[in-house]
């Protein structure tokens, strides 16, 4: 009787051991499946201000490596503020600054500019250039976190610097998770092209003109 309760015993380890293992290896496998996926969602409304725009070119928009991915990256300042950590279950649609881009094509076009690819060939037409400093949600607390967004904004007639402007943001999200953070950039990511946007209607149109 004691052998064939070892057996059992045995058989049963065995049996937990390999469910187990095998309900890990489903929870892996679904994560990556499953990944939720984000990206700034619709044109808001109430964007859709006239403006005195002039025609422009945008160049593709530069961003640091560990930016130049789909992966979503949050900082935890009040634990390390030198430490990026992508989450494990959320991602991107594309690259943020793509996403980014995309949204000011489409923000200019709303507003009644006329937008062109940099590599479209238009002659006398100025090259907007934007370059990504930061692009991240930062927890300053473990229940609160902004989603915190920074860009160095050049406008250029063909080699000539025509004007220069850095513009940052700061939205808090209203939930300490990927969900969260992504409705805050989508939300900073309008604001700071609304800036730009602003920007561009005050200049000069005689030097956004020129080469």
């Amino acid at each position: 009787m004691t052998k064939i309760l070892k057996r059992l015993l045995i058989l049963c380890a065995l049996l937990c051991s390999a469910v187990g293992t095998a309900a890990l290896s489903g929870c892996a496998t679904r994560s990556a499946d499953t990944a939720a996926q984000y990206d700034f969602g619709p044109l808001p409304v109430n964007a859709a201000v006239a403006r005195t725009l002039p025609p422009i070119s945008i160049a593709d928009i530069n961003a640091p490596a560990w930016l130049d991915s789909p992966l979503m990256f949050y900082r935890l300042s009040y634990a390390n503020q030198q430490q990026t950590r992508p989450y494990a279950g959320s991602r991107w649609s594309m690259p943020p600054s793509q996403l980014f881009g995309q949204r000011l094509k489409a923000r200019i076009a709303q507003a009644g500019g006329v937008v062109l690819a940099a590599g479209d060939g238009a002659l006398n037409m100025p090259v907007l250039r934007i370059d990504t400093d930061d692009m991240i949600q930062n927890f300053d607390s473990s229940s609160h976190s902004t989603a915190q967004l920074s860009m160095r904004v050049s406008l250029f007639g063909g080699r000539s610097l025509l004007a220069q402007k850095t513009f940052g943001r700061q939205i808090a999200a209203t939930s300490a998770d990927a969900a969260g953070g992504a409705a805050a950039m989508a939300a900073a990511s309008d604001a700071l092209i609304g800036d730009i946007i602003d920007w561009l209607a005050g200049l000069s149109m005689s030097a956004a003109a020129q080469k």
